[in-house]
């Protein structure tokens, strides 16, 4: 039940929301009551006995376990209360090493600041003390230690993982003997840990420890890698970084991050960082000034126009950078060919939520996630894409959510769903189809909502009824009366949320997919209401933002027709505006037909990241002019004529926005390595120097001011306003405070409904020379293309190289052990790879990523794309497999 409860603590009345616990209402009212066993966000254990109070009836009890009620009253302060606790730190003291001193976690130590507090004297500590365990310290992780003379046994850090759904320690052993430990006392590497590092961040004394050297200075900012946006304190010490650790009040993360937001961030230090501009000279790259660099990129992107010309914006720079970029390629060079990444991963989202729904962003935020009656997660495997969106899945499941969950592969995710439809790769249309026309036989559609606020249900309708349920389960693999348990389970508890990523979004048929899961959403009444929707969880920190500038080849910033705001934005950037351009894809197409003769890329690899790797490079090697902007000599700025030297996110101001529309502000937290500068400033100077004045910002702010001017649902925020926190778009006036679901009440549509829309869809078998599926995605510890996470050595003690897995009655059949060298060829290419054998993947079915250079998925994959957004087929690429003799 909501509301408040009153009650008494020490003669003063308290207000507290209801379910509040006597401690958590004491702490908010400003009362200290002593604890050490107590962590904000996870569940009370009552061990350390330190936060005992007595209640009306003189009994004494713990303050984190008992609920505030109205009416009742508590002591938290007499003498028999302290003596109580000073008798039980002192017991807890005397069975932990005193080495104070030389310890790490000194001077930000609970154990320390309790003993002072409550007067707990030396000599009671030396009378107490027992001989110490002598445990070796567990050095295993290349991220943190574990000192088990130092535990406390708060179990913080059991609740802790237990709460993230990792449960790699608990307790274990007897009596004195007791102690944290992994599954069969292994070293912590050894272990299901995932080393996100949150046991360390909690624990309150010096039993873990963090690898890294305490800042001298902190820095509000926004992690650079997935699309959760996750808000992080950046520590830094003599121009390097050397901490990170999630912003406990953050809406996004609420203080949580994930292996790479923790302990990955210091490529930023890497002494392979760009620090001069490059030029290429007899295929040598020599190091130049800036203005030399510049003056070269000037006179050369001067010889080409329109259409020759081609950019790629990048989801990793700030919206500033994005929107700078696609101007200066329709108003500068007159092209719209601008293009980036979401053409590989979200591009279907963007087209089939707007071609359903009139917008095609994230309906609702990732909080609501929380309290969602059931979570339907299709094609996502976010546990190891997205971890901290993961952990908001898996503290809805602790609150009885229902989960069911749509994918090929089994998961993290799926061995704690109560339904897994482990379906063949791209038979998802058929499977969600099929949803639907069980829904409607059960009766569990929303008819109303249909009745006032969608159209064209009754073809939907007809069409879903005419189903042949028996080719249902022949082309997806699975039982149809798994996929009516499933549709039940989704229709009947509401609200109920869909997530989704590129397993559902990387086909030929991308967008019928994201269709068929719109149509659910709205059958069922899930769309305009808090913890449901449809959600895409974005790949990469700025995918978002980047799409929102109009990094697009057919949309302007703000998702503004060409056709109907060419008027507007022409009047501001003082150039006509170019029709619309080619996507990625047709663009490396054009440029191996030359008509594409110079490109731009900015912050992107697409030498390893684009499908059909040897096409691609051939591409560009085929360009008379290449400029690449990065931070990092990567493979495809091996390949260029001129190489700009970029600040990474540590250095820069600006902004990004995450997956849920949320815009947060990037602060500069250290400068960048040599000559390096932010990415925006480039552009601008390139711009000036062929004689555009309007490009002369005098900073990030100036530029997302001219944004807001342009783009309607930016309007209401600015980076003055955003020092308070982020906020979600639309927000089209100050006054505005964001929106945190969208369409409560209207479709962003020419008739204000939503639509239902039968998808396109055709079984898509395997030829006979090919009869294995390669789906390709990614892993916990490493990031696309590794540009960033191959500067970060750690990480390579949990991956450091590929490997394909393979179902083992498909490894048995080809002679294929744990280990073998193994060929992979498709229709485009060959490449070698060590095999793993699992039952994560289903007969039939063979899983790599594509982080590693050595092995590039991407040489296999390309070939068809899907008719409307242009998304190239990457999650199905018929291949054949054979074991490699090696000498």
């Amino acid at each position: 039940m909501k509301g408040t409860v009153k009650f008494r603590i020490d003669g003063r009345e308290v207000e507290a929301a209801r379910g509040m616990t006597v401690l958590e209402a004491a702490l908010a009212n400003g009362i200290y009551i002593p604890n050490l066993c107590f962590r904000e966000g996870i569940e009370p254990f009552g061990g350390c006995r330190l936060c005992l109070v007595e209640n009306n009836e003189g009994r004494l009890v713990t303050a984190c376990e008992t609920p505030a009620e109205d009416g009742s009253e508590f002591i938290s302060e007499s003498e028999r209360i302290n003596r109580i606790r000073r008798t039980t730190l002192s017991l807890i003291i005397a069975d932990h090493s005193r080495d104070c001193l030389a310890c790490p976690a000194s001077g930000d130590c609970r154990l320390q600041e309790l003993s002072s507090y409550l007067n707990v004297s030396d000599g009671d500590l030396e009378r107490l003390r027992p001989e110490l365990s002598g445990i070796d310290v567990d050095e295993s992780n290349p991220f943190f230690l574990r000192n088990h003379d130092k535990c406390i046994l708060c179990g913080i850090c059991v609740r802790v993982c237990r709460g993230l759904g990792a449960e790699a320690v608990d307790f274990a052993y007897r009596g004195h003997d007791t102690r944290i430990a992994t599954f069969m006392d292994r070293d912590i590497l050894d272990s299901s840990c995932v080393s996100c590092g949150e046991c360390v961040e909690a624990c309150p004394v010096g039993a873990l420890l963090p690898r890294t050297e305490r800042p001298s200075t902190e820095v509000r900012t926004v992690c650079p890698y997935c699309g959760a946006g996750c808000e992080i304190y950046l520590g830094v010490r003599g121009n390097r970084v050397v901490s990170s650790r999630g912003v406990p009040d953050s809406p996004v993360n609420q203080g949580r991050l994930c292996v790479k937001g923790r302990f990955a961030l210091k490529f930023v230090n890497s002494p392979e960082r760009l620090k001069k501009p490059l030029i290429k000279v007899d295929g040598e790259f020599v190091e130049v000034e800036w203005d030399e660099a510049i003056s070269v990129v000037a006179e050369r992107l001067s010889e080409y126009t329109g259409e020759e010309f081609a950019a790629v914006a990048s989801a990793k720079c700030t919206n500033e950078e994005n929107y700078l970029l696609q101007k200066f390629t329709r108003a500068v060079m007159g092209s719209g060919n601008i293009d980036h990444c979401a053409r590989l991963c979200h591009a279907p989202s963007l087209t089939g939520l707007r071609m359903s729904l009139g917008s095609g962003a994230m309906t609702n935020s990732i909080s609501e996630l929380g309290a969602a009656g059931c979570i339907l997660a299709v094609g996502t495997n976010p546990t190891e894409t997205h971890p901290v969106t993961s952990y908001r899945v898996i503290r809805a499941l602790r609150s009885r959510a229902r989960l069911v969950v749509v994918d090929p592969r089994k998961t993290r995710l799926s061995e704690l769903a109560d339904i897994h439809l482990q379906n063949r790769p791209g038979s998802d249309i058929p499977l969600l189809m099929a949803m639907c026309r069980f829904i409607l036989e059960e009766g569990l559609h929303d008819s109303e909502f249909i009745d006032s606020r969608t159209e064209k249900f009754e073809d939907f309708r007809d069409a879903v009824m005419a189903l042949d349920l028996d080719e249902v389960e022949r082309i997806t693999g699975v039982n149809v009366k798994d996929i009516r348990r499933a549709a039940i389970m989704y229709a009947s508890n509401s609200p109920a949320s869909i997530i989704y990523s590129m397993g559902i979004t990387q086909h030929v048929n991308g967008t019928g997919n994201v269709l068929a899961l719109s149509n659910l959403a709205l059958l069922t009444g899930n769309i305009g209401i808090k913890s449901a929707g449809i959600n895409p969880l974005r790949g990469q920190n700025n995918v978002q933002g980047a799409c929102d500038m109009g990094a697009l080849p057919d949309l302007l910033p703000g998702y503004q027709g060409i056709g109907e705001a060419a008027g507007k934005f022409s009047e501001k950037w003082g150039s006509p505006i170019p029709p619309a351009g080619l996507t990625l894809p047709e663009m490396f197409d054009a440029a191996r037909d030359g008509k594409i003769r110079c490109m731009y890329i900015m912050g992107e690899n697409p030498l390893l990241s684009e499908p059909d790797i040897e096409r691609t490079r051939e591409a560009l090697e085929g360009l008379e002019f290449l400029v690449v902007q990065d931070i990092f000599l990567t493979e495809t700025a091996e390949l260029a004529d001129v190489v700009l030297p970029a600040a990474s996110f540590a250095e820069k101001d600006g902004t990004f926005t995450n997956t849920e529309r949320r815009v947060q502000l990037l602060r500069k937290a250290l400068d960048a390595p040599g000559d390096a500068l932010p990415d925006w400033q480039i552009i601008s100077m390139i711009a000036g120097r062929m004689g555009r004045e309007d490009f002369d910002y005098e900073s990030a702010s100036r530029i997302f001011d001219e944004i807001r001017e342009l783009v309607p649902s930016y309007a209401g925020i600015s980076h003055e306003r955003l020092k308070s926190g982020g906020i979600q778009w639309p927000c089209t006036s100050e006054e505005d405070a964001g929106t945190g679901y969208l369409h409560s009440e209207e479709f962003p549509t020419p008739t204000g409904r939503a639509s239902f829309l039968l998808p396109d869809y055709q079984f898509r078998g395997v030829p006979e020379e090919y009869p294995l599926v390669l789906v390709t995605g990614r892993n916990l510890y490493q990031y696309h293309t590794r540009s960033m996470t191959a500067r970060v050595e750690e990480l390579e003690s949990f991956s450091d190289h590929e490997e394909l897995l393979m179902n083992p009655a498909d490894a048995s059949s080809m002679g294929i052990r744990e280990g073998d060298t193994v060929e992979v060829t498709s229709e485009r290419g060959s490449l070698r790879v060590r095999a793993g054998v699992t039952d994560e993947v289903m007969e039939g079915v063979v899983f790599m990523t594509f982080h590693f250079a050595d092995a590039p998925a991407n040489v296999l994959t390309g070939g068809d794309r899907d008719p409307f957004s242009g998304m190239p087929g990457l999650k199905f690429t018929p291949v054949r497999v054979c074991r490699v003799q090696l000498r």
